[in-house]
């Protein structure tokens, strides 16, 4: 996840992902005798689909062709498209607050028998809110921007809750948002703003500032920090471009990094472009100085030249503009000088380094936010520790870690998992329409939470917050769209060794010799504050399970049992085992069920309040021998694990169910089933995370780019 967000130059900046088709209770429509129709739905947004069925008196599927009749949007904008299974995809931009599009099927060997199906469409959302996330002091304020894929109208409304699933408060007490100021013309998309601005006295931390067009509600609220540290951080400042000797941490990318189409006459436009974060400075033996980024976007997946100009800021923030056109707002920052390929098997990073130019790039190797927190002072650019950073082992594995990033600035999180094998998928075009690898990784990290990182992110240099020695290089990652995820980065000694080895020099960090501390931005729970939820068949067979547990449960330590709910299988019922002591022998199944270990005392159980889940700390911690054990089983189960196509990692981590033990991590599809989902393998309990796939340019809950969603109307794409 990565390179950036994907813009079509014509109409601003997009980063759609098509919505699944819904259901209805009733037909959306009706037509002759001789068939029917029916929706799965009657509305829909620009993001999303309709499927349409047309079926014969006796229920079977009529064959039948399908075509737009008419419809009300603007001609040069059309009125989106219906395939030959009946899927109809809305058209990207609008030139109302709604339209309707009339759908017609033709009976197949009887043109003259018809029906029709009328939809209505209303705008979506472009993008996420901008900023994602911020931090702010009390009393201060930041502007916000929607836009929404409505030509020349449109209007976004904004209002303030205390959770991302909603929650109101009494006035004032989340802050106040002033009156929204909306951008039109007859060539953009709708971009509305508005500010916002922290209560000056509440106990409040965290706020949320939603936005709705036409009752349809942004998917990622902006999140707010409220805090009396004196932290003040605005993504805003990695996006900007800077004037002067640039800092790290900033947008960034290839100038030739765009996708060129062609239009029916024979016009090119630049309709999709990608970028991504400068993360670092490195330097080699003999003092020359590099900016450090992936392959993906410096390199553009394999697909750059050495030589080819590096940007400050990238394309997705300088209106897709390349240097060589008119109008380009973009400054040379160095030129592609080094980059490890993806396509070998022998490789092991996502990594690039573009010689800086002389005087571009401020020498201590400073990175936007690392620096100290001030009075409502937007935090300042500091450097990390120079050298070739630190290794990971069972004594620092709970470390906070932190990046500084284009697209969702200062953050802050945990490790979830190490020893981690993963496939990514690179593509040679930023509307990931033309596959180039796909790539396994081994030995990886896994950062935790689904907003560490977003796309654009990719390049950012992660670092431990307590010292800022560096951790690891930031390349993909992924969400399920409902709070869980997973943000993967090469090993900062593994980044330095390859790029070493394709220049043939010793390289190193740029930075200070003093440690120093990092403001820790956490925008993702640190642990689960709640069991997940469970069908009530789920919960009965918890309870059997526990009431039959006393045959499996004996020996010093154990107090009793209960239904609970799985951790590391959300959605799987499971026993819950007291104890009053965290060693005790707990057997990691009873009647195939997981078991969850919970430390409390016999009086707690008595009365009532004993735990409904473990206690749990960010990171894992577990000892030498177990970590070590558990690696060596990741290494023995991978590829058959991943053999299976809905698997695409497995790493090492530390069970929720019973943290006094290591487990097996597996990532799977969150559109495939795997074939089995065995509670433990070889003696280790199975943690399973179900994440969109891994790719590097969408954003990080975005499904696979459809070949329908990358290109303007009319338009067709060329080889860049």
């Amino acid at each position: 996840m990565a390179r950036g967000v994907l813009t079509r130059a014509a109409l601003g900046v997009l980063a759609l992902a098509v919505a699944g088709c819904g259901t209805m209770a009733g037909p959306a429509a009706s037509g002759s005798a001789a068939f029917s129709l029916s929706a799965s739905a009657v509305t829909t947004n620009t993001n999303g689909q309709i499927a349409l069925r047309a079926a014969l008196p006796s229920g079977q599927a009529a064959p039948v062709r399908w075509s737009i009749a008419s419809g009300t949007n603007a001609p040069s904008l059309g009125e989106g498209q219906v395939d030959a299974q009946g899927i109809y995809t809305a058209p990207g931009s609008l030139s109302a607050n709604e339209i309707s599009v009339r759908v017609q099927a033709s009976l197949a060997g009887d043109p003259t028998s018809t029906a029709f199906a009328t939809l209505l469409v209303h705008p979506g959302f472009v993008q996420p809110l901008l900023p994602q996330n911020l931090a702010l002091t009390p009393g201060a304020s930041a502007e916000v921007t929607a836009q929404i894929a409505e030509v020349n109208a449109g209007q976004v409304h904004w209002l303030l809750e205390s959770s991302p699933s909603g929650g109101a408060a009494a006035a004032g007490v989340l802050g106040t948002l002033s009156a929204s100021d909306c951008q039109r013309s007859a060539e953009q998309y709708t971009t509305c703003t508005v500010t916002y601005t922290a209560p000056t006295a509440t106990p409040v931390r965290d706020v949320y500032v939603v936005a709705a067009v036409d009752g349809s509600r942004i998917t990622s609220p902006l999140h707010v920090i409220v805090n009396n540290r004196g932290i003040v951080s605005n993504p805003v400042a990695n996006q900007s471009i800077q004037t002067g000797m640039a800092s790290l941490g900033t947008s960034g990318g290839n100038d030739g990094d765009f996708d060129t189409y062609e239009d029916k006459d024979g016009n090119s436009y630049v309709a999709d472009c990608c970028g991504g974060t400068l993360g670092a400075l490195v330097e080699d033996e003999q003092k020359n100085e590099y900016i450090l980024s992936n392959n993906h976007v410096l390199a553009e997946s394999d697909q750059a030249h050495v030589g080819d100009t590096i940007d400050q800021p990238g394309l997705m923030d300088g209106a897709c503009t390349p240097l060589s056109r008119p109008g380009s707002t973009l400054h040379p920052l160095a030129t592609l000088k080094y980059f490890v390929p993806l396509r070998s098997s022998q490789t092991n990073v996502d990594a690039a380094l573009a010689t800086a130019a002389p005087g571009a790039v401020d020498p201590s190797g400073s990175i936007l936010e690392l620096g100290a927190p001030g009075s409502s002072q937007a935090l300042g650019a500091a450097p990390p520790m120079a050298g070739r950073g630190e290794t990971l082992n069972a004594a620092n594995l709970g470390m906070d870690v932190a990046k500084s990033g284009r697209t969702t600035g200062l953050t802050c999180s945990s490790i979830d998992a190490v020893a981690l094998t993963v496939k990514v998928d690179y593509y040679r075009d930023c509307a990931e329409t033309q596959p180039y690898t796909t790539k396994t990784f081994v030995n990886q990290i896994g950062i935790g939470g689904s907003h560490f990182t977003d796309s654009g992110d990719s390049g950012a240099l992660v670092l431990d917050a307590s010292n800022a020695e560096a951790v690891g290089l930031y390349f993909a990652g992924g969400t399920d769209g409902d709070g869980h995820g997973l943000s993967v980065v090469n090993p900062i000694g593994d980044v330095l060794n390859e790029l070493g080895a394709q220049s043939g020099t010793h390289l190193s960090l740029v930075g200070t010799n003093s440690p120093h501390s990092i403001a820790c931005l956490r925008y993702d729970p640190a642990v689960p504050a709640d069991p997940p939820h469970l069908t009530a068949s789920a919960q009965q067979q918890a309870q059997a399970a526990a009431e039959g547990a006393g045959a499996a449960l004996h020996g010093a330590g154990i107090l009793g049992a209960a239904p609970g709910s799985s951790l590391d299988a959300p959605g799987n019922p499971a026993v819950i085992v007291y104890v009053d002591r965290a060693d005790a022998a707990v057997p990691q199944t009873i009647d195939g069920l997981r078991t969850q270990v919970v430390v409390t005392d016999a009086a707690s159980i008595a009365r009532g309040t004993a735990p409904a889940m473990p206690s749990l700390e960010p990171g894992i911690h577990l000892s030498p021998q177990a970590l070590a054990g558990a690696t060596a089983a990741e290494q023995s189960v991978a590829p058959r694990l991943m053999a299976d196509r809905a698997i695409f990692g497995v790493g090492v981590t530390q069970s929720l169910d019973n943290p006094a033990e290591a487990a097996l991590l597996v990532l799977v599809d969150i559109g495939r089933n795997p074939q089995s989902m065995p509670a433990t393998i070889d003696g280790l309990r199975v943690r399973y995370l179900r994440l969109h796939r891994f790719h590097t340019t969408r954003a990080r809950d975005a499904e696979g780019s459809p070949a329908t969603a990358c290109s303007l109307k009319g338009l067709h794409p060329m080889q860049n």
